[in-house]
C-alpha cells in the first residue's frame, strides 16, 4: 500500500514541475516582456517588474515547494497569482481549456485547489 506521505509527496512535486514549466518557459522563450506588456494594458502598475517577480516566484518557489519547505505560504502565493489569472485570462473565456471552449478556467481551478490541499496538508503534519 503506498503511504499518504508518497501520495502528497507525488501531487506536490508534480504541481511544481508544472508551475515551474510556466515560468521557465517565459524565460527560455522571451515571454516576460510580453507578459510585462500584456499586464502594462490592463493598467497594473509596476508591469514588467511584476511580470519578472512571478516568473522568477515560479521557478524558484516551485523548488520550494516541491521541498515540501514553506509549503503553506508558497501555496497561499502561487494560489492568489493563479486566482488573479482566472479574473483577468481564464474566467472571460468560459470554463473549457479545449474541447468545448479555449483558454477557459478549469486547468486553473484545478491548480489552485490542488496547492491549497497540498499546502493545508503539510501544515497540518507540522
Amino acid at each position: 500500500m503506498i503511504s499518504d506521505r508518497i501520495l502528497w509527496l507525488t501531487l506536490r512535486v508534480t504541481v511544481a514541475g508544472l508551475i515551474a514549466a510556466h515560468g521557465w518557459a517565459r524565460l527560455l522563450y522571451g515571454g516576460i516582456d510580453p507578459f510585462g506588456a500584456w499586464l502594462h494594458s490592463h493598467g497594473i502598475p509596476f508591469a514588467l517588474a511584476l511580470a519578472w517577480a512571478i516568473s522568477i516566484f515560479e521557478m524558484v518557489g516551485s523548488v520550494v515547494f516541491a521541498a515540501g519547505r514553506f509549503t503553506l505560504a508558497v501555496a497561499i502565493m502561487f494560489s492568489v497569482i493563479y486566482v488573479v489569472g482566472i479574473a483577468l485570462v481564464h474566467a472571460p473565456a468560459g470554463w473549457f481549456v479545449v474541447g468545448l471552449g479555449r483558454n477557459g478556467m478549469e486547468f486553473n481551478v484545478l491548480l489552485v485547489v490542488a496547492l491549497m490541499c497540498t499546502g493545508l496538508a503539510a501544515h497540518r503534519r507540522t
